[in-house]
């Protein structure tokens, strides 16, 4: 794993000192074919440098909340649109939930677009992109289209329990902002029935709860 990582991380250079070697071996030793394969694997380190990018060794950044590494691999793309279909949109997306955790809607919402707008590899990643996309409209307070994202994502469907309570926990939200006091509880009810473990999440139904009961509807 280790060595992998490794050669993600410098096969551009790789590749092209390969082909370099290969040019001159071709003119000062031999032809072409005797160092064709030179040539043939250094095309290939470059193109997937471009073709697949960098984004593998993110994960254990990621894992160790070193966030400062993650983006700096991110921002290591130059030409994103060079990348994969696929990968692109995971690229996007990662920026996007970069931007989020610096409170930089506005950058964040035109990424997360361009992520959703190229297709997610899994139904499930798309539902939680459509959940964030519905938590920065909240954020800006547009209600309607915090709505509609939400909703959207409810009905893709999300990768695990804390996600679909954090979404119902909004529309839960949203419908005692609407005054619609009765879906308002069905949706915290759904809610509360996922028995969420994420401590925001707990907190959140323990906060909603104090009070829910009281409302009429």
């Amino acid at each position: 794993m280790k060595f992998y990582n490794w050669l993600i991380k410098y096969r551009l250079y790789i590749g092209i000192a390969l082909i370099v070697a290969g040019i001159l071996l071709n003119v000062t030793v031999s032809g072409f074919w005797p160092v064709f394969p030179l040539y043939f694997i250094g095309l290939i380190l470059i193109a997937g440098h471009f073709f697949f990018g960098p984004l593998r060794l993110i994960q254990e950044h990621m894992e160790s909340g070193n966030m400062e590494e993650a983006e700096k691999i991110v921002n290591s793309i130059k030409y994103p649109n060079l990348l994969y279909k696929p990968i692109r949109s995971v690229y996007y997306t990662l920026k996007g939930n970069m931007a989020m955790m610096k409170q930089d809607f506005d950058t964040a919402e035109v990424n997360m677009k361009k992520g959703l707008d190229l297709g997610m590899p899994m139904k499930e990643a798309e539902g939680a992109s459509l959940l964030q996309m519905g938590m920065l409209a909240l954020q800006k307070n547009d209600l309607r289209k915090g709505e509609n994202y939400i909703r959207e994502a409810l009905r893709k469907g999300l990768p695990d329990k804390e996600n679909q309570a954090a979404a119902y926990l909004q529309m839960c939200s949203i419908m005692l902002n609407k005054r619609e006091f009765r879906a308002a509880k069905d949706f915290f009810r759904k809610a509360k029935g996922l028995k969420p473990t994420t401590p925001q999440i707990v907190d959140q139904i323990k906060q909603i709860e104090k009070y829910i009961s009281r409302i009429p509807g």
